[in-house]
């Protein structure tokens, strides 16, 4: 197998894990949040800023890359850690959830999805067994299958015939997929809120025997609160002695609950984009930088932060560099929100081996939200 799962320690408090995954390009301590470079690209971020913040893995996507450059010429490069100069883990997402966002672009079908390009309106068509021939091309260390993610509202019927789909095309990405030594390719749990659906898709996936499993079909515009008991009843389902990573989540607070409930990877674009629309995510809750109130406070942005943006840059210049509409002001800010989540998953982390996980989320709500969860 491409990776290995080590399970270190669960918390007494909660049993949430922690571990190491062994993948071709090094070891990665979970639970991890995973920053997204959806072009191969951390947005504004070089891979050497990256590492001096010590992200160990970060999430590339299939279906951008596909479009534009193309999975051919990556191959040609060398795959994605060379064309884009990252020597640690990379994780792929497989186009799924892109190619069902486009709503009315896209037809689905039992052999696959036709779709238009966002970017020129041209004709495509996805299939697991095309999906893993791009896949295999981009090199990353970790895969996914192609599934269809069904949305938030969805009927049950529609969910069911939807999960069910998406296990028979986990079969087809698993017989395509033919770099098994140095790709771990992951099976998606979908169901949607039902937990019943939930289960079927978990046990059907699990008999599969996949190297990893993702959740899928959540943080697609439900409650909070309501993803929450869909982990309480899905995370149980898998495999201990195999990760579990949680698609699409990256608010602080959905970080650690997640964690709580046994998941062990994360990723998420918001912290980058809300960085660029001058949001930051701070130990003592979020600040946005654009307000007026912020004109005159000569204060780091983090007051608690020992990341380049707070050790160098106050919150008067931060504002300045984004009303001025300055590229410097998505960099730094997008330093700052990357370092924030990446140095909160090691002290979930140190929380886990210390015991006292429950209590390190009291003490963060607190201070970042201003409440305590009991």
């Amino acid at each position: 197998m491409a990776i290995r799962y080590e399970l270190i320690k669960e918390c007494k408090q909660t049993g949430a894990r922690l571990g190491r995954l062994h993948t071709p390009h090094g070891i990665i301590e979970t639970p991890i949040f995973m920053p997204v470079g959806t072009q191969a690209t951390v947005k504004a971020m070089t891979p050497e800023e990256l590492k001096d913040m010590q992200a160990q893995i970060i999430l590339s996507n299939t279906y951008h890359l596909y479009l534009r450059p193309g999975h051919e010429l990556v191959k040609e490069a060398g795959g994605l850690h060379k064309f884009m100069n990252w020597d640690r883990p990379i994780l792929t997402d497989s186009g799924g959830f892109q190619v069902f966002s486009l709503g009315d672009l896209r037809k689905i079908t039992e052999e696959g999805v036709e779709f238009q390009s966002h970017i020129d309106g041209s004709k495509h068509f996805l299939s697991p067994e095309k999906v893993m021939e791009i896949e295999n091309a981009l090199g990353a260390d970790i895969i996914m299958a192609f599934d269809e993610c069904a949305p938030y509202p969805a009927d049950k019927a529609y969910v069911k015939n939807s999960l069910e789909r998406t296990t028979r095309w986990a079969v087809r990405c698993k017989e395509a997929h033919k770099n098994t030594e140095n790709q771990a390719l992951f099976g998606i749990v979908q169901g949607g809120m039902y937990q019943d659906l939930r289960e079927q898709s978990a046990r059907e996936l699990v008999a599969l025997d996949f190297p990893g499993y993702s959740i899928g079909g959540l943080s697609v515009g439900e409650p909070k609160e309501l993803m929450y008991e869909v982990l309480d009843y899905t995370t149980p389902l898998l495999p201990k002695d195999k990760p579990r990573y949680l698609m699409g989540v990256g608010s602080p607070d959905a970080l650690i609950e997640g964690a709580i409930r046994g998941v062990d990877m994360f990723d998420c674009v918001l912290p980058t984009r809300i960085a660029r629309n001058g949001t930051a995510m701070t130990s003592i809750g979020k600040v946005v930088i654009k307000n007026a109130k912020y004109t005159r406070d000569f204060t780091p942005l983090d007051p608690n932060c020992d990341c380049y943006c707070c050790k160098n840059y106050t919150r008067a210049y931060l504002r300045h560099l984004y009303k001025a509409d300055e590229i410097l002001s998505s960099r730094l800010m997008s330093t700052h929100n990357l370092h924030f989540l990446i140095n909160l998953m090691k002290q979930v982390r140190e929380a886990i081996m210390n015991d006292r996980l429950l209590d390190f989320r009291n003490e963060f709500f607190a201070n970042y939200y201003g409440e305590t969860q009991l």
